[in-house]
C-alpha cells in the first residue's frame, strides 16, 4: 500500500470516528526525506521526530516547504538549545531544567516555541514524563517564559495488549488536562494516541494523534 493510500485511509477512519478536529502528527523518525515530501505533497504539514541528529538534516532539506516540526523524543538538557533552534514544538518537557534550557535557546527573532508537558501517566520507572503532581509547577514556569507557549499535555501509555487499560491511562491524562486548564485556559492540545490505539485516545478526548506505522508502513 502506498503512502497516499495509507494517508487517505487514515483520514477516512478519522472521519468515521468523528475526529474532524483532531490534528494528525506524522511521526517520521527513520523515514527518508522523500517519504516525508510525498506526504507533504498530500497536504500533511506537521511532522514529529524523536532524534535530534537525524531530524536536523531533514528539517534543513525540507525548509522551503514550511512544514511544522515537533520534537517528540526524550530530551536531554544539553540538547535544549538545538531543539529550540530547529523545532516549532517540543512535546517532551518533563522537568524545570528543560523549560529553562528551551527558553534560553529560543531566539527572540523566532516565534515562541510551543510546549507540551509530557506526563508519565502509568508511573513507569525509568520512563520520561512528569508525575501528575509535578504538572502545576511545570505549567506555571512554562507559561511565565516569554519565549515559550504552554499548549497542553502529551503521554505515551505503557504498551499493553489490553486496550481497556490504555483507555484508562488516556482518561487519567484527560482529567489532568482538564484540571490544569482551569489555571491555564490557553491550553488547547491533548496529544495522545498512536497507530495502534488512536481510536481509544480520541474517545477519551485526544485532539492530536501521533501516527507513524499507519502512514509510512512498518519500518524494516
Amino acid at each position: 500500500m502506498s503512502i497516499a493510500e495509507r494517508y487517505q485511509r487514515l483520514r477516512s477512519r478519522l472521519s468515521e470516528l468523528g475526529g474532524a478536529g483532531v490534528r494528525l502528527l506524522a511521526v517520521s523518525k527513520k523515514q527518508p526525506v522523500e517519504a516525508i515530501a510525498a506526504l507533504a505533497d498530500l497536504g500533511q504539514r506537521a511532522f514529529g521526530e524523536n532524534y535530534l541528529q537525524e531530524a536536523v538534516p531533514k528539517i534543513q532539506a525540507l525548509q522551503a516547504r514550511k512544514l511544522e516540526w515537533h520534537f517528540i523524543g526524550r530530551l536531554q538538557s544539553n540538547k535544549c538549545s538545538e531543539v529550540a533552534e530547529h523545532f516549532d514544538w517540543c512535546q517532551s518537557v518533563d522537568r524545570l531544567r528543560l523549560v529553562e534550557g528551551l527558553g534560553r535557546g529560543r531566539s527572540r527573532q523566532q516565534r515562541p516555541l510551543q510546549i507540551l508537558l509530557q506526563v508519565n501517566v502509568d508511573g513507569e520507572v525509568g520512563k520520561g514524563g512528569a508525575r501528575p503532581e509535578e504538572l502545576g509547577a511545570l505549567a506555571d514556569a512554562t507559561a511565565a517564559h516569554p519565549s515559550l507557549v504552554l499548549r497542553g499535555l502529551m503521554a505515551i501509555p505503557a504498551p499493553d495488549p489490553d486496550l481497556g487499560r490504555r483507555s484508562t491511562a488516556f482518561a487519567a491524562l484527560a482529567e489532568s488536562f482538564r484540571q490544569l486548564r482551569s489555571a491555564h485556559p490557553q491550553m488547547d492540545t491533548l496529544s495522545m494516541g498512536m497507530s495502534e490505539d488512536y481510536p481509544e485516545a480520541i474517545a477519551a478526548g485526544s485532539n492530536m494523534i501521533r501516527i507513524g506505522t499507519a502512514l509510512f508502513g512498518a519500518r524494516v
